[in-house]
């Protein structure tokens, strides 16, 4: 499947106008101005919302509502602003206004005079109250005054100062709509500034906003050949070596972004500072483009990337191979194995935690499958372990407990899950609340544990499965995965029959051969984007070679009481969430 990068080298191609940007002059703008009680962003302190959309320097809509924040407004904000507590008393509370205020926003850049304030909070209502924030444009302009216009001419970049320098119609006076009229104005007198400027596109608008070094700058043009689509690109130093991979739906505007400081991380200005040149990999669509990212963060373990380098690095819990099985930390999976964790001590508790639920003999010493005669240790006294190593328990008494193990571990039966939650429940009654919330994190965590491998399992073990995904345009974006893996990756556009694509798709598609384990041989992370994209609302099933199914007493069932159990160990440590009843 992977093919190679296509590297930027030969003249640079004549640019279509979708490549040049998007001209101010068809940007619309919706100018926000909030009124708080003076809290902050994560509580409901908004008290008025106002804002102007203007397309084209014409206004084109206004929306303005005074908002109950729930709680008194301090004499000091109704001193500045005027709204007092009994004019927002009564007004549509945050939840109520925030749907209607992003639609009309919807689709636009957002402008507001010391946006990080404004779109903090809008950012923080969106968490709390369930909209998702569609993440626009936002341009500040307090920021690009200080850009672009100098101290002689503008000491001040109050919006107060800015707006009498540019002889705004409104004047600002800490009201919503007031304040965000005033603000248009601002905002044309400093598109009319940077006009001379050469900035005519949204694109370089936005770069104006954020200090570019000199270096970053220069190496502008590294992007110029890079096309717009979906795709993987690949950062060059000065030795040829890969210093970063990444991916995009939009090849050419993400990989320009490097160069106009949209990133502001350190480590990326430096990395910049090195690089040569920039290839490039395109996708025919977004699954393709992360399972190759995937595959290329493994093959070149760049530097600057901090993520998905080193993918077979990992712990797993697995049953040894002896007479008597007992549960061990390993690096490779074997059959039957639980993970990867990412850290050995979490493998660990939940080799701790799969002991108290099958009851597998703890000790690591090797025990002969006859003729036994150690000595019980405490926990034989305690009730938790038969003493297989004094023989008291021979091969074939003991195999039912390693039975009901591999049953857990497959999904086959949850009765080692709920009996940890029936000791959860016990400690709860018994009011030793602390020892409760430690079982109850513990079993959390086994249960999560146990789902994830499970849920990936089930598509690892596909020889085959084709499916497809509906592409926005009327068309298909197509897989072949096997054993979890991205075997080819295709595109039927629209009007393009797209059987005959899914044909040609899985005859060229790559072959895979499955290792032991619970994944099969493959990498984990790239199963779990597989699984992803497949669990999408929208996709559908081609065919599968065998049937794709959870098992139903898997712990994929346990799911919401994973979900309980963790809220509650941020809300209540001690006591909550003890006492929820399993599935």
């Amino acid at each position: 499947m992977d093919a190679p990068a296509r590297p930027v080298t030969g003249p640079d191609p004549q640019l279509s106008f979708g490549e040049l940007g998007t001209p101010l002059s068809a940007v619309t703008f919706v100018v926000v101005d909030l009124e708080t009680t003076g809290g902050p962003p994560d509580s409901d302190a908004i008290t008025e919302i106002g804002a102007v959309k203007v397309r084209g320097g014409e206004v084109v809509g206004e929306f303005a509502t005074l908002v109950d924040p729930g709680v008194s407004v301090p004499p000091a904000i109704i001193q500045l602003t005027g709204i007092t507590t009994a004019m927002v008393t009564g007004a549509p509370r945050l939840r109520e206004v925030l749907g209607a205020f992003l639609e009309f926003c919807a689709g636009a850049v957002l402008v507001a005079h010391n946006a990080p304030f404004d779109i903090g909070h809008l950012r923080a209502a969106c968490r709390r109250h369930g909209p998702s924030w569609p993440r626009p444009a936002v341009v500040c302009t307090a920021r690009l005054g200080r850009r672009v216009l100098t101290r002689d001419e503008a000491p001040s970049c109050r919006l107060s100062a800015l707006a009498t320098l540019f002889g705004a119609r409104t004047r600002p006076i800490h009201r919503a709509l007031d304040d965000a009229k005033a603000t248009v104005d601002v905002l044309h007198g400093l598109l009319e500034r940077v006009g001379g400027r050469g900035v005519s596109t949204l694109e370089d608008l936005l770069a104006l906003q954020v200090e570019v070094s000199p270096a970053q700058r220069a190496k502008r043009h590294l992007a110029d050949a890079v096309p717009e689509q979906p795709g993987v690109y690949l950062f060059r130093g000065p030795g040829d070596e890969v210093l970063y991979v990444g991916t995009s739906g939009d090849l050419r505007r993400r990989v320009r972004s490097y160069f106009t400081g949209g990133d502001k991380r350190a480590r990326i200005k430096e990395m910049i500072g090195l690089v040569e040149r920039v290839d490039w990999v395109v996708c025919a669509h977004a699954l393709e483009a992360e399972v190759r990212e995937l595959r290329l963060l493994a093959g070149h373990a760049p530097r600057y990337n901090r993520r998905s380098r080193f993918p077979h690095r990992g712990w797993w819990v697995a049953l040894t191979d002896e007479p008597f099985p007992r549960l061990s930390v390993v690096r490779t999976p074997r059959a039957d194995a639980i993970g990867p964790f990412t850290r050995r001590p979490n493998a660990v508790d939940a080799v701790a935690a799969l002991q108290d639920a099958v009851r597998l003999r703890p000790c690591t010493q090797r025990i002969p499958a006859r003729g036994a005669s150690g000595t019980p240790c405490a926990l034989h006294e305690m009730g938790r372990c038969a003493a297989p190593c004094a023989g008291h328990l021979d091969v074939e008494a003991y195999r039912p407990v390693v039975d009901d193990a591999r049953a857990l571990v497959r999904g086959n039966d949850d009765a080692g899950l709920r009996r940890l939650s029936a000791t959860v429940t016990e400690l709860a009654a018994a009011e030793r609340f602390e020892d409760a919330a430690a079982h109850r994190d513990r079993l959390a965590e086994l249960a999560h544990a146990l789902g994830r491998v499970q849920r990936l399992s089930a598509v690892a073990a596909a020889p085959e499965m084709i499916a497809a995904r509906p592409d926005g345009e009327r068309g298909w974006d197509l897989a072949v995965v096997r054993h979890g893996r991205l075997a080819a990756a295709g595109r039927a556009r629209r009007g393009v029959p797209p059987m005959p694509v899914v044909e040609s798709l899985v005859a060229s598609a790559e072959t895979v051969r499955p290792a032991v384990g619970p994944l099969c041989g493959a990498p984990p992370e790239e199963v779990a984007v597989v699984t992803r994209w497949l669990e999408r609302p929208g996709t559908r099933m081609v065919r599968t070679t065998t049937p794709w199914a959870m098992p139903a007493a898997g712990a994929g069932a346990w799911g919401a009481w994973v979900g309980r159990a963790r809220e509650a160990r941020h809300t209540d440590p001690e006591r909550a969430g003890t006492s929820r009843e399993p599935p």
